[in-house]
């Protein structure tokens, strides 16, 4: 049995509605069709029904509960298929950017991915959502007909060398969050998997902060009060990667009789200059990207400390003029005056931007201690070959 059909069985016997995309049905309305008790035994009869649909509501009930409280999400199954075709997807139209739709199953803490299917790739000047929604539910139903999983549970996107966390990604989560209670974004990189590394990863957003972009309230206040930094956006969720056993029977028959691959000798392939100097060249764009940030913080926090300045000016102006007519015997005038452009507050600038280019720019960092790592340890073997 495949992995997808065991899900089903689970979920069925589990009594879970909500995974196979239907809602239980409640037993309560099946006594409408009971024949008025005669006797005393269909008085007994009826209780005992009456009594099994209410012990059944109430099971129905605590599963429905459950089902509120559901375990966080830990592990992204994804079957061997879907990655080959996620990664020819990618491949065959790189370097430009692709999408598709992820499908599977909502199963506890396990979010099993079954099939996926490319979105196709549009003109600037067509109709790219009606047109798209249209495609995405015509693929459903077909796959419908044809007896596959087609519970959408989130979709995946080619990067290059890790440009991903955008404030379209986000924006993408929030939309798909609005119908899909969990869903994910595989993230697969072809130009560092060119390096003989499978760069797939899994990604969703974080509950705080899905709660503070909702409320679209990013002020440095709001951050320090929920705790949050740039390193809480975005939660890596690992990946597991799931094969029937026909499936790795068959791998096995075609594995290669030597040991040594052609991914093995590229691996040890010394020149990672182009891999370098594209990281570095993304790298000084974000520190450019950073600095502009920066300089609006900056110019924002002078014009605060002016406008501060400009309050404490009038309100001893205000004071003054309140003393001189209290001395005068007059009523003294409000000392704050919310009609004053003084004391109109200054909208801060949102912080969401930075936060996204300096978790980018950790990523630059990483991919570029990765690469210098491995070309040090290649340099060190290769001139333990040649001394040998």
């Amino acid at each position: 049995m495949s992995d997808g059909a065991s899900s089903r069985c689970r979920a069925l016997l589990m009594g879970s509605g909500e995974v196979l995309g239907q809602k239980p049905l409640p037993l309560a309305p099946a006594l409408g069709f009971l024949p008025p008790p005669n006797s005393i035994a269909d008085s007994s009869f009826v209780r005992s029904i009456q009594n099994m649909a209410t012990t059944t509501t109430r099971s129905f009930l605590q599963v429905a509960a459950t089902e509120e409280a559901a375990p966080p999400l830990r592990v992204v199954q994804i079957e061997g298929l879907v990655i080959l075709k996620i990664i020819k997807h990618c491949k065959d139209h790189s370097p430009s950017l692709v999408t598709g739709q992820l499908l599977g199953l909502d199963v506890g803490s396990v979010l099993e991915v079954t099939n996926c299917f490319p979105f196709p790739m549009r003109e600037e000047d067509e109709e790219i959502e009606a047109d798209g929604a249209n495609y995405q539910l015509e693929m459903m139903r077909c796959l419908r007909e044809v007896n596959v999983d087609n519970n959408t549970v989130g979709w995946y996107q080619s990067t290059l060398l890790g440009s991903f966390q955008t404030v379209e990604l986000i924006e993408t989560f929030m939309n798909y969050q609005e119908n899909i209670r969990r869903c994910v974004c595989i993230i697969y990189d072809p130009s560092r998997s060119d390096q003989g590394v499978l760069a797939l990863k899994a990604l969703k957003l974080s509950d705080s902060f899905m709660e503070l972009y909702r409320s679209n309230n990013f002020t440095g206040e709001k951050l320090r009060e929920k705790n949050l930094s740039w390193v809480d956006i975005f939660e890596e969720i690992p990946i597991k990667v799931s094969n029937s056993a026909l499936i790795s029977a068959f791998m096995t028959e075609l594995e290669p009789d030597t040991p040594v691959t052609q991914c093995d000798y590229d691996r040890l392939q010394l020149s990672t200059s182009s891999l370098m100097e594209r990281n570095t060249e993304f790298l000084i764009e974000c520190m450019d990207d950073l600095s502009l940030e920066e300089q609006k913080f900056q110019f924002y926090y002078r014009s605060l400390s002016r406008q501060q300045a400009q309050q404490q000016a009038w309100l001893q102006k205000r004071r003054a003029e309140n003393m001189a007519r209290k001395a005068a015997g007059e009523e003294p005038l409000p000392e704050e005056d919310p009609s004053n452009p003084v004391f109109k507050p200054l909208p801060e600038p949102s912080r969401l931007e930075s936060f996204l280019i300096t978790n980018q720019i950790s990523n630059y960092c990483n991919q570029i201690n990765g690469v210098s790592g491995q070309s040090f340890n290649r340099l060190y073997l290769m001139k333990a070959l040649h001394e040998d």
